[in-house]
């Protein structure tokens, strides 16, 4: 009786052990039909090669003479998902800055880090290595937009089409030099 119930709890314990695999990041997992990682990295490399490939862009560098700056604003997340918009728009910042095709300047919550920083210089940073006031790179454009989901259910289907939007907007003028969107659609069967 007493190796009986040795052996089965020894069975729970192993029929309950969890064993874990490091893989590569950028393998495609989808284990809900759920936004996820792979959507969020191929969403924002396709969107940012389509807008420096794009005429509107190509024609807006030319005309300014040099890289444009960007900035990238909110991208807001109008699904009935939880999207982590904070990692999404890091991934845009990432295509961009890699790409050479513009530069980036820091969103609003880095720059004032940064700017609370240059002021405790100017009390307690020595003289000759103080960061100067008035130096900071003006941003010529903002990205920002939005991510929107339908969701279409029959059955044990589920279809559900997410809608990327970004718009690419002269800070200046407030002139929209570049509009995309980006659809990603999934079909999850139970």
């Amino acid at each position: 009786m007493k190796y009986l119930l040795t052996f089965s709890i020894f069975l729970v314990v192993i029929s309950c052990s969890r064993t874990v695999t490091r893989i590569d990041p950028s393998t495609q997992i989808d284990l809900s039909g759920r936004w996820n990682d792979s959507d969020s990295r191929k969403v924002a490399d396709q969107m940012i090669h389509d807008l420096f490939k794009s005429d509107a862009f190509q024609k807006y560098s030319q005309n300014l003479g040099r890289k444009p700056v960007i900035v990238v604003g909110a991208i807001r997340n109008k699904t009935s998902e939880h999207i982590d918009a904070g990692n999404f728009i890091k991934k845009f910042e990432m295509v961009i800055h890699q790409s050479g095709m513009a530069d980036l300047v820091e969103s609003d919550e880095f720059r004032d880090k940064l700017r609370k920083e240059r002021a405790e210089q100017q009390d307690f940073a020595d003289p000759a290595t103080v960061a100067r006031w008035g130096k900071e790179t003006g941003a010529n454009l903002m990205l920002f937009g939005e991510i929107n989901s339908e969701t279409d259910v029959y059955n044990k289907k589920r279809v559900t089409n997410y809608v990327t939007t970004l718009f690419l907007t002269d800070i200046e003028t407030n002139k929209r030099v570049w509009y995309g969107q980006n659809e990603i659609k999934k079909l999850v069967k139970n």
